[in-house]
């Protein structure tokens, strides 16, 4: 199947773009051997092929952020997920439009424009702003729309009238609106909750507008002073409101998707009730499956701990990288763990992240700088490279098995320094064949992309470098120590490491 690469498609929506445990993985390429990728689906609780609705395109939505306040590195777990599903997703060759949504309307977001003195659209801009900086930063690309929950009530209303009239949602006196969902049968099978609990976990405040049963859910509020005080409030034929937080996301997904969504992702926090909520209310006004294929990422933990505000322990990307925390170690650790499975976030996984970016980076710069000749003698450089493509493959395609992934790439490297120990010249196709394969992997990754964004080196530092290390390869064949001593220590002060090996000598920046 042929793979995409380059630049994410462009941004069109509302915002502009700027500049369990792991499955196991039976061996290389065990996986490419299927028909694609094959994915854990929470309503099943299966690995299975996704299969779009239509051939070769494939619809997806991710829950985005609700902009009450600053996003976390937890927070960005979930959206790297979402980054590594639409980069890997295109790279098998499919046609995606990748949706993530913002919640800029719902009880936190009200609460914080009233407590500010602002209105919604002031109170929550800046946040979004700052999530979107902060997702460049850590090379997330654009996602095709990024749509607003304000700026699609009308296709609420309309939806919600759809469900007072097929019998499944009821008014209140106050002009709420509840959904009532002992008329749909469906209602539990994603979670597979018992439902005759109460709907504990509920994200939004405690609903006191009169509904019939605690375990019915709003589609829409009647307003009160807090809403109408930042413009959170709109006309309906039922009374004047605004939405409940649940029916933002069908209405967005069907409007910016389609009337089938062909991979719905989130936090597992979302699978109840946000998600069970989302199936009744989509499948009961449009009579369609809503969703082919759920998928939900775990969360991580800050040094073994949970993250939370009491224990003081909650990281932003900002705050990270105002430490000098290099961009590519913060997105290498984020992805390092298989989406099912719950990731601890420590100062030695950044530690070691950012040594594993760092091979990267002078893999290719060796590779880079090896010496070529049209007449070389061939070496094992393309089958490094077919190999390592297809163990890659293969552990993707199973359920995203990042491990097994990070593995094939890491083997690449070490075979490739290998051969490049022994050839002293390689031909150029061969060169550019492990360079491809390299930049072929690191396209879903992301992190060397990242790490050369912030840290190229300057052609004529380069070519200094270079004439630095030939002046001392002749100091020392002249057998003159005290003279390459020094090229050594000033190379040093300019931040370059040398290593002298049987290859050769390298040279890299100092991190």
């Amino acid at each position: 199947m042929a793979r995409r690469r380059g630049a994410a498609p462009p941004v069109t929506s509302e915002v502009t773009a700027p500049a369990g445990s792991a499955p196991r993985f039976d061996g290389p390429g065990a996986s490419a051997r299927q028909s694609g990728p094959r994915l854990f689906n929470t309503m099943s609780r299966s690995v299975e092929p996704l299969e779009p609705l239509h051939p070769g395109k494939l619809g997806v939505y991710g829950c985005g952020p609700t902009l009450y306040g600053p996003a976390h590195i937890g927070n960005f777990r979930t959206f790297l997920l979402y980054d590594l599903v639409h980069r890997y997703l295109e790279w098998r060759g499919l046609d995606v439009r990748f949706v993530m949504n913002v919640t800029d309307v719902d009880d936190k977001t009200i609460a914080g424009a009233r407590e500010s003195g602002v209105s919604l659209e002031a109170y929550t801009a800046p946040y979004l702003a700052a999530m979107l900086e902060e997702s460049d930063a850590l090379g997330l690309r654009r996602f095709d729309a990024y749509p607003k929950a304000t700026q699609h009530v009308s296709g609420m209303i309309s939806m919600i009238q759809a469900l007072l009239d097929r019998g499944l949602a009821y008014g209140t006196p106050d002009g709420s609106v509840f959904y009532d969902i002992s008329a749909f049968p469906g209602y539990g099978r994603l979670s597979r909750k018992d439902l005759d609990q109460a709907r504990v976990g509920e994200r939004v405040a405690t609903d006191d507008y009169g509904k019939d049963d605690v375990r019915d859910f709003a589609l829409w509020k009647a307003a009160k002073e807090a809403d109408e005080a930042v413009g959170a409030a709109w006309d309906a034929p039922w009374g004047r409101g605004r939405p409940g937080w649940h029916i933002e996301c069908s209405v967005m997904a069907l409007a910016e998707v389609g009337d089938t969504v062909d991979l719905h992702l989130g936090g597992e926090d979302l699978i109840f009730p946000h998600h069970e909520d989302e199936i009744a209310q989509s499948e009961g006004a449009t009579g369609r499956p809503f969703v082919r294929h759920w998928l939900h990422g775990k969360h991580l933990r800050v040094e073994g701990r949970k993250m939370s505000k009491s224990l003081g322990n909650v990281l932003r990307v900002r705050d990270l990288l105002e430490e000098g925390v290099a961009p590519a170690a913060i997105r290498h650790l984020l992805l390092s763990a298989h989406y099912r499975a719950e990731l601890n976030f420590t100062r030695d996984g950044l530690e070691a992240s950012a040594r594993a970016v760092g091979r990267l980076l002078d893999l290719k710069r060796r590779l880079a700088a090896h010496p070529i000749a049209p007449g070389a003698a061939s070496t094992d450089l393309p089958k490094v490279g077919r190999e390592a493509i297809e163990a890659f493959t293969g552990a993707m395609d199973d359920d995203l098995n990042v491990a097994s992934a990070l593995a094939a790439l890491f083997v690449f490297l070490n075979r490739v320094n290998g051969v490049l120990d022994q050839a002293p010249t390689l031909a150029p196709t061969e060169r550019d064949e492990a360079l491809s394969a390299l930049g072929d992997m690191d396209a879903v990754f992301g992190v060397l992309e990242l790490a050369e964004r912030g840290g190229a080196v300057d052609e004529g530092l380069g070519a200094w470098v270079e004439e630095r290390i030939e002046a001392r390869a002749r100091a020392r064949r002249e057998r003159d120590w005290k003279a390459a001593d020094a090229i050594r220590d000033e190379l040093a002060g300019r931040g370059i490491v040398i290593e002298d090996g049987s290859g050769g000598t390298r040279w890299k920046l100092a991190r």
